[in-house]
């Protein structure tokens, strides 16, 4: 029943823990190399905008749904009429995805728990070499999937809030640190002005599709996680404010990671176009030839990139945990345990697959005219890529064509703000705008972003 299962104890506490499981790897590590590729801030404006245009009403949307259901998002689609096609392809895939990405996003976190100890210890590691040792990719997986298990056993107001409650402030602390010391090295202005004055020159439509992209896949929608977060969301809390907050801390992290990176990426003399390698390879230099403490500030760069990892990682083990909590009414400690451990398992390919075991570093296939090399690759392509757009655009369909779009409507204005159905300007309501977005322009823009995966557009 609805009413037996966890809430968050307080809004605070949903609002970081929902901005948790979107701030992760993909704010501090992939949107400064993106922005990078694509023109620094003519690339920030438009992203902006995508998450303001399309990021916030598929927030909204998400949350809305599990809310008003009270379920896991298999349980959502369900108990609102799906059929088995919407049922497979936007809450059973949901599932698959956070289940999959963790077990190699895992592995990526671990190597955050390698890096913290290499900076503090003054061991420079070669990064292809640390990659390919498999034993010890395996160990720190291992390790950072425990401390997800233990948090997730813990429950939604016990174990997960009280975290991101701690984690969040914290991830904040040290992310102005690290700014702090990267501004005041000799050159980092031109970093900044690289990072912040858009060139709009440079604003094409590769460079829109791809801010597209990283606001799409940095919000955590198409996952299931909000919907699964926003099913212990209590009927008094605000979903627009909240989904606002969970928007503009996920940006404004993404933001600040720029601000760490490219300031102390020109001052060294670095290129800010490295791609992936960026934070792993180019980043340690800088922070090796830093004259004092640059050890230390290493140490704090890679210890919030772990808590960033962690705090999207508790919520990709909460959406199948709360599967097997609310359909097979496990308990939560044997559904954290035995999910967790699965998805250990599963992971353990991707942990050898970057040279360790040369048949999975080296298998290949060719997807959309694409070649992708290793099974960690084919993971991150399918699970962390494609299968995202295609749930994200299933859950709009789905929300604003095949159940009332009012009920999701009625949803999100109950404990809303008063104005959600008041007119703006003539018969013009928020709500009404949101409707629209939801059934039209995102369906429009997600599908832009699949066909161009696909080399069709």
């Amino acid at each position: 029943m609805v009413a037996s299962r966890d809430k968050w104890g307080s809004k605070f506490g949903f609002i970081m823990a929902a901005a948790g499981s979107a701030v992760g790897l993909g704010n501090i590590w992939r949107f400064p190399y993106v922005a990078g590729q694509n023109g620094g801030g003519a690339f920030v404006f438009v992203y902006v905008l995508c998450v303001i245009l399309i990021g916030a009403p598929l927030l909204f949307n998400e949350m809305a749904l599990g809310r008003h259901t009270g379920k896991n998002p298999i349980g959502a689609f369900r108990d609102t009429g799906s059929n088995n096609f919407f049922t497979i392809t936007g809450a059973i895939l949901s599932l698959l995805i956070s289940f999959f990405v963790l077990s190699y996003y895992g592995v990526i976190a671990g190597w955050t728990i390698g890096y913290i100890y290499s900076q503090l210890a003054g061991i420079r590691l070669d990064f292809d070499v640390f990659m390919a040792n498999g034993p010890l990719n395996i160990g720190l997986f291992a390790i950072f999937m425990l401390i997800t298990i233990l948090i997730v056993r813990g429950g939604i107001s016990g174990g997960i809030e009280k975290a991101v409650k701690i984690l969040m402030p914290l991830l904040f602390v040290l992310v102005g640190a690290v700014i702090v010391r990267s501004l005041t090295l000799d050159g980092a202005m031109a970093g900044v002005e690289y990072y912040l004055i858009p060139d709009f020159s440079k604003i094409n439509g590769r460079v829109v599709l791809s801010a597209l992209g990283q606001a799409f896949f940095s919000l955590s929608v198409g996952w299931g996680i909000m919907i699964t977060y926003g099913s212990y969301l209590p009927k008094k809390e605000n979903i627009v404010s909240s989904g606002l907050w969970v928007a503009f801390m996920d940006t404004g992290v993404a933001l600040l990671g720029g601000l760490m990176i490219f300031p102390a990426v020109f001052a060294f003399g670095k290129m800010p176009d490295q791609g992936p390698t960026l934070v792993f390879k180019v980043l340690p230099e800088v922070f090796n030839s830093i004259p004092s403490g640059g050890g230390i500030i290493g140490a704090i760069f890679f210890l919030l990139l772990c808590i960033a990892a962690l705090t999207s990682s508790i919520s990709m083990l909460e959406v199948p945990a709360s599967y097997f909590i609310d359909e097979k009414k496990w308990s939560r400690n044997k559904a954290s345990w035995v999910v967790g451990l699965l998805v250990f398992l599963v992971g353990i390919p991707s942990s050898i697959s970057n040279g360790a075991v040369d048949s999975l570093t080296n298998m290949r296939i060719t997807v959309f005219e694409t070649e992708l090399v290793g099974f960690f690759n084919w993971m991150d392509y399918f699970f962390g890529t494609f299968f995202i757009v295609i749930v994200a655009l299933m859950t709009s369909i789905y929300t604003g064509w095949m159940i009332k779009v009012s009920i999701m409507i009625q949803e999100i204005g109950e404990g809303g703000p008063g104005n959600w159905q008041k007119p703006l300007i003539g018969s013009l309501t928020a709500a009404k705008i949101w409707a629209f977005f939801i059934r039209y322009i995102c369906p429009a823009i997600i599908l832009m972003v699949l066909l161009n995966m696909m080399g069709l557009f």
